[in-house]
């Protein structure tokens, strides 16, 4: 007998892990990538001047060296539970012949929402104006934005972007529309092609190698923004910004520096439980659960672009 009141389900909690939309629709793992944590947890937030100030270092012949002190103030936060769940009813399950997988087919659907969710969480946050500092963003507008194909120079604002975190950022982050309109500026396709042409369209390495970035990272995915019960309306979660990011897949919360992480005390799992009094037959919950905290803990390690394009 199980111990759990609502036991896990280790076969139902592999197929959660193991669902993953194609790596371009949810991209909050690859900017902000887990980092194991406890439930209630701490980080370390750095000045950036630390790093950078010289202390005097001549020495005496019998003189001590000079104590150099690195001060970081220690964050404490914890992490948020996020849970949804669903009922399948037993008669679904006895009547079937054709072999339908109803509980994994509803945790493949419940892991896709709170995959969503996570992902409009994570855009919200690194898409925030108030996530940087004063001189660590711009907002666009009219001739400076990049749909603007005529008058805008987004090579010029991204590579002076690139000067102004004292971490140089090493991966872009882009909504869709973003993309769309960057690959195809006239500025970039000649200079991914070296060529006078104005017209065309260029890969996602290309535009990496040209600005020495690590990866640029796309957010297609769509979210619906309408309340429940009314006509829906879709939008695309990451909407029409940019960032450069300073990230470090090997730093965690209490070493290494990094734009920022997600605190992951306990991956994706699911748990069921018998619902005898739904439906005929009875009916069986089927209930997926994480317990994440998605932080930035470095803002001077990145570069925001608010409304990059119309």
């Amino acid at each position: 007998m199980s111990s759990r009141p609502i036991p896990v389900r280790a076969d139902l909690t592999a197929i959660a892990l193991a669902w993953r939309p194609r790596d371009v629709d949810l991209i909050a793992d690859a900017v902000l990538p887990r980092t194991p944590t406890s439930a209630k947890f701490k980080y370390l937030s750095w000045s950036p001047e630390q790093g950078y100030t010289i202390p005097d270092t001549k020495m005496g012949r019998k003189s001590a060296a000079t104590e150099a002190e690195f001060a970081a103030t220690e964050v404490s936060d914890e992490v948020k539970d996020y849970g949804l769940s669903t009922l399948v009813s037993n008669s679904d399950i006895l009547d079937d012949n054709q072999g339908v997988d109803y509980l994994g087919n509803a945790t493949g659907f419940l892991t896709g929402l709170l995959r969503l969710a996570r992902e409009v969480r994570t855009a919200n946050l690194v898409f925030a104006a108030g996530t940087y500092p004063a001189g660590y963003k711009a907002t666009l507008s009219g001739t400076s934005q990049w749909s603007d194909q005529a008058n805008s120079d987004p090579l010029k604002a991204i590579t002076d972007a690139m000067d102004v975190p004292l971490m140089r950022p090493n991966i872009l982050v882009l909504g869709q529309a973003t993309w769309t309109n960057l690959r195809r500026h006239p500025k970039i396709v000649q200079a991914c092609n070296l060529t006078s042409q104005t017209a065309g369209i260029v890969a996602r390495r290309a535009v990496a190698d040209l600005l020495e970035l690590s990866e640029i990272y796309v957010g297609p995915g769509f979210v619906n923004t309408a309340k429940e019960g009314q006509t829906a309306t879709m939008a695309r979660a990451w909407g029409k910004h940019a960032a450069l990011i300073y990230r470090d897949r090997d730093a965690g919360s209490q070493a290494g520096l990094t734009f920022g992480f997600t605190a992951d005390r306990r991956q994706l799992s699911v748990r069921q439980k018998d619902e005898v009094d739904m439906g005929v037959d009875g009916s069986q919950r089927v209930i997926v659960t994480e317990r994440v905290k998605e932080v930035v803990c470095a803002p001077t390690a990145a570069y925001f672009f608010e409304n990059a394009v119309a």
